[in-house]
Formats: structure tokens, sequence, C-alpha cells
């Protein structure tokens, strides 16, 4: 009898156990895995708004049409500017203001939707270039203030570390986790069996040889509670960007999506490696008493 079929029957045997611990398994891995989850769409919000070829140029209320024509003339000649686009304040309030809209926002004044020159940059265009063109921007009459976005990317890119920083901790707990929580399976499992151990060494089997259902035991574990922890947040994930697509996409600029193939069988090959040790390791020193 090989070790698959050695493995498949001892976990028949204790299915109740096993079980239990896949499912324990898969908790730890939920966190892991929708941390994940959240470090890959925020890297993909950092990626597009760091690479962002937009200027916002909000103009004061009561500038003078003359002036504006003046100052958007003025731009398109500029090198590396593109298109620029005057957007008025009407304009603007009806790009914010859709069907879905909330009271709060229909009741806002006017002055809450300024005027502005929204300005397309070109892809290769230097930060110190687009700096001085904003301080440039921002000490004409007409003009009360300009956004490059720059600062957006700045601080996605502290929520990125931190996500970063977050996500090889969790590695770490998760770790921790599946050790335990495989290894006392294994024990447990290894009692239950000590009497066909005990027959599988009196006639000459070795430790190895004893120990390869069980380490395939604890790799299934660990590799099937990656997966059902990546099918839950699938789900969730599915849940939410079903309800939120719209929303999330106009907010952020791009739509989220799950963790890419890879990574998801790179976590489950993660969960089998890590099941594997485990049970290797619980069980050397049982087996050599």
């Amino acid at each position: 009898m090989n070790s698959l079929d050695r493995a498949y029957r001892g976990a028949k045997g204790d299915w109740q156990l096993h079980l239990l611990s896949v499912f324990s398994v898969g908790v730890a891995f939920v966190c892991l895995v929708a941390t994940l989850l959240v470090v890959v769409n925020v890297e993909r919000v950092h990626d597009r708004w760091r690479h962002v070829s937009r200027i916002s140029v909000y103009l004061r209320s009561g500038a003078e049409p003359a002036a504006i024509a003046d100052l958007e003339k003025a731009l398109r000649a500029s090198s590396g500017i593109g298109q620029v686009r005057f957007v008025s304040s009407e304009a603007a309030r009806r790009e914010l203001l859709n069907d879905d809209s909330t009271d709060a926002l229909a009741a806002l004044p006017e002055q809450a939707f300024p005027a502005s020159l929204e300005v397309e940059t070109a892809e290769r265009l230097l930060p110190e270039r687009r700096q001085r063109i904003a301080a440039q921007l921002k000490s004409l009459p007409a003009v009360e203030s300009v956004e490059t976005y720059e600062s957006w990317g700045e601080r996605l890119g502290t929520a990125l570390v931190g996500g970063v920083t977050a996500a090889a901790i969790l590695a770490l707990v998760v770790l921790a986790a599946v050790i335990s929580v495989v290894s006392s399976t294994m024990r447990l499992s290894l009692q239950r069996r000590r009497l066909e151990v005990e027959v599988l060494k009196l006639v000459g089997a070795t430790d190895a040889y004893v120990r390869q259902p069980f380490v395939l035991e604890g790799a299934s574990q660990g590799a099937c509670g990656a997966t059902l922890a990546l099918l839950l947040v699938g789900l969730l994930y599915g849940i939410v960007r079903t309800q939120l697509d719209g929303h999330l996409s106009g907010l952020l600029g791009i739509a989220p999506e799950f963790l890419p193939w890879f990574a998801v069988l790179g976590l489950i090959g993660l969960g089998g490696v890590l099941g594997a040790a485990a049970a290797q390791l619980s069980l050397r020193k049982l087996l050599a008493v």
C-alpha cells in the first residue's frame, strides 16, 4: 500500500478531526488573504495616481472670462501640456450630482462647485516641471488653487507600506497558527493509530515510511485550509463588488480586482508546505520514541 492510499485511509478514518483542522487553518488564512487583497488593490490605485497626467486649476469666483481665456491659451502653448478643458461651475455640479446623489450633496451651494481648467499633461512630464507649472498657476489672480494629485500618491504610498507590513505580520501569525493546528492534529491522529504504527515498526518499517502518510495529510490540510480561505474571501469580494462596483470605480479611478492567479496558487502552495512541515516536525520526536 503506497503513501497516498495510507494517507487517504487515515484521513477517512479521522475525517472529523481533519475537517476541524482544515477549518482552523482556513480561518487563519482568511486574514492573510483579505490583507493581500487590500494590498493588491491599493498598489493598483497607487500606481494609477502616481502616473496621473492631470492638473486641476480651480478658478476664483467672479474671474473674468477674458482672463480665463488668456490662461487657457497660455496653457495650450506651454510645453508638456496637452488638452485643456474648461469646466464651468454648472458642469461641475452636474458631474457630481447624479441620480444616486444624496440630499446633502444636492443642497450644497454653487460656491462648492468652482469652475476649473482640467489640464492633461504629458505622461513623461517630470515632477519638478509639474511643480513649477503649479507654482506659476497659483500666482495668477484668476486662480484659487491648483491640484496636481501628487499628494494622493504619497498618501497611498504610505498606506501601501503599512499594508505590506501588516501582511508580513499576518504571514507570521498564519505560520504559527498552521504549525500549531496541524501539529496538534497529527499528534492526535498518531495516538489514534498507535497500534497500526507499532505493527509497522515491528515488521521493519522505517520512521520515514511511517511518517509519509501523516506528512501528506498535513500538506492536504494546509492546502485545503488555504483554498477554503480563498473561496470565502472570493465570495465576500464578489458580493461587495456587485453592490459597490460603480461607486468604487468612480472613487478610486479603477475597478477593484481579485488576487492574481500566481498569488492564489502561491497561497495554496504555502498552506501545503506549512502543513507538511508542521506534520514532519511534530512527528519526528514521537516516532523516535
